[in-house]
Parts: C-alpha cells; structure tokens; sequence
C-alpha cells in the first residue's frame, strides 16, 4: 500500500483558490484523502464540501473535530451529508481536542474526554447504520430517531487522533484508523502495540487499524532553503509544546525528550519564541518530521512505513511558501514513491 494523505491549515491565509488548487494537484497525483483541522477559524465541513466540489477521487477527512461543539447526532448528520455530497468520500477524524480550546472558546466544561469520545462514537456508529437511536449514556439519552438522510458508505471511516495509553487502547477497541501528531518515530511500533491490546477487547487485530500519523514535511530545493524548513519547523513544534498545554509536552517527554521539552516550554513562558524554537534538537526534529531534497524525503516516507505507519498526512509548518507545499506534494506523490 503506497497511500498517502494531506493535510492543510485552512486558515484565512490560504485563500479559497490557493486551497482548491493544492487539492487539485494531490487528487490528480493520486493522493488518497485530504484532511482539513478544524481550531477557532473556519469550520472542517465548509472547507470539505468546497473541495468535494472541485475534486474527484480524493476522500474528504475531517482532521479534526472535537467531541464537544456538536453534538453526536449533529455530527453524524453532517459527516453523512458529506458523504452523499461527495459520493462517498468523506472520512470523520474525531478528538477530544485541548481543555484551552474547548473551555477559552466553545465554552464547554473540558471533562472526560475518553468517556465522552468513546459514547459520541458510539452514538454515531448508531445513527450513520440507519437504526434507530436509542441510546442511554451518561452525556446523551436517546431514543425513537433514524436519520433520514444516511451516507452513501455503509460504513465511513472514522479516525481518532491520540497519544496516551488509554486513548489509544480505545481507538483500538472502536476506530478505523489512528490519526496521531508529532508520533516519534522509534516509538511507533510500541505505540501500535498499545493499540494492539484495546482492539483484542473488540475481537480485532491491529491491521484493522490504519496508522495515518500527520508528518510534518519540507522539501527543500538548496541548502539556504533546508536550513529555512528546519527554522519553520521547528518554531511549530515549539508552539505545540510550548503554547498547547500539557498535551503535547508530555508526549515529547514520553518519547524521551524531557529535557529538550522543558526547555521549549521554560522559553516559552517567558515569551522568547525564538529560543523555544532553538531548544527542538536536531535529534527531537528529525525523530517526527519528514525534511530535505526530493529523494530524502521519499526515503523518509519510506522510513515511517518501515516502523508501521499505513498511510502518512503530510502536512506542513506555519508560514511554509505556497510554492514550497506545491514542491512538496510533488516530491512525496503515490506515483513519487514507486
């Protein structure tokens, strides 16, 4: 399997024209699914159903929306729309999200996350096969409804973005697919593992899990320009440890980083973006990110799927050129790699 994905910041930044284009190329390059974040700025599902309208084959993936904005049946709703919209390309990419985004901006108390991720997946399970909805949980209780306009899939896909222990024993137990960031690469097959034991509790195995981490990439096209996607990709890295609570910090330190992790975060805090970015080793950059010429990066690819990964999202760092992600879906395309 040579599939991969792509994943872009839909922010105002990138115009309308600028995001219809990058999903043009990765579909008529053969690209397997694009996958739109959802943060404070535009929603996923707007974003999706614009580019459902001007591809063909690429699946359409939210990556990712949270567990506390909509309500299940909402989400089903919408995933489902999305499906008929698109002829059965969508994929739903769920996550609990962080308590800063979910408190400072939706408002929503940030409580249990596993428990509730784990009662909307089964809610939506429920609503997208048809059935009636009846559900007695401890966030919803449900009952007598069908959805009206189901999904053209009879099962669409649905990844859950994780990291810790029992989250990713859960999306072993009930996921699709596993859509992690900042996944290390020398922990990945460990990490599978952990997945492995939740989805024995199903009666399933880990191959039917597809393992889609998003990887950071930068194809450069001279030495000035790799030592600018090193500087870009490491001042993003810094904001998540940094600037997106504990979240992120710990899964660095889990992965043997504590020291540079504490450091980022230490700088940080004190508001010095630029040593925070300074304090991502060279080590720590290259263990989750795919970066150098063409040929390096298609190998580095090949790295990734060597420890388990199914399907890589390539996405990319704040304040990448335009021209430098065209590059870059060129470089890493299906037809690239054969």
């Amino acid at each position: 399997m040579n599939d991969i994905g792509l994943s872009i910041n839909a922010s105002r930044e990138t115009s309308d024209d600028e995001l219809i284009a990058i999903a043009k190329q990765a579909d008529d390059l053969g690209y397997h699914s694009f996958w739109a974040a959802e943060s404070w700025g535009r929603d996923a599902f707007t974003v999706l159903t614009m580019i459902a309208c001007h591809t063909e084959n690429i699946r359409l993936a939210t990556g990712i929306i949270n567990v506390y904005s909509r309500t299940p049946a909402l989400i089903a709703q919408t995933i489902g729309s999305l499906d008929i919209l698109s002829n059965g390309r969508a994929i739903l990419g769920l996550g609990s999200s962080g308590k800063a985004v979910v408190e400072g901006w939706h408002g929503v108390p940030f409580e249990s996350p596993l428990a509730r991720t784990r009662e909307y997946i089964e809610i939506i399970r429920k609503a997208l096969s048809r059935a009636p909805v009846n559900h007695e949980g401890k966030y919803y209780q449900m009952d007598r409804f069908r959805m009206l306009a189901p999904p053209l899939q009879e099962r669409v896909p649905i990844y859950i973005a994780s990291l810790g222990p029992k989250n990713l024993a859960l999306t072993g137990e009930l996921a699709d697919g596993w859509l992690p960031i900042w996944a290390n690469r020398e922990r990945l097959p460990d990490l599978k593992e952990q997945i492995s034991v939740g989805a024995a509790k199903s009666g399933r195995s880990i191959n039917d899990v597809t393992i889609a981490p998003y990887l950071m990439c930068y194809t450069s096209e001279s030495a000035e320009d790799l030592k600018h996607g090193a500087q870009l990709l490491r001042a993003h890295m810094a904001y998540y440890i940094g600037g997106m609570g504990s979240y992120y910090f710990d899964s660095f330190s889990r992965a043997g980083f504590e020291a540079e992790a504490a450091a980022v975060r230490d700088a940080w805090a004190s508001r010095d973006r630029e040593q925070a970015a300074s304090a991502v080793s060279d080590r720590m950059l290259e263990s989750v990110v795919v970066l150098g010429d063409a040929q390096q990066c298609q190998d580095q690819i090949a790295g990734f799927r060597k420890t388990g990964v199914d399907m890589p999202v390539a996405t990319f760092p704040y304040g990448m050129e335009l021209s430098a992600i065209h590059r870059t879906i060129a470089a890493l395309a299906p037809q690239a790699g054969d």
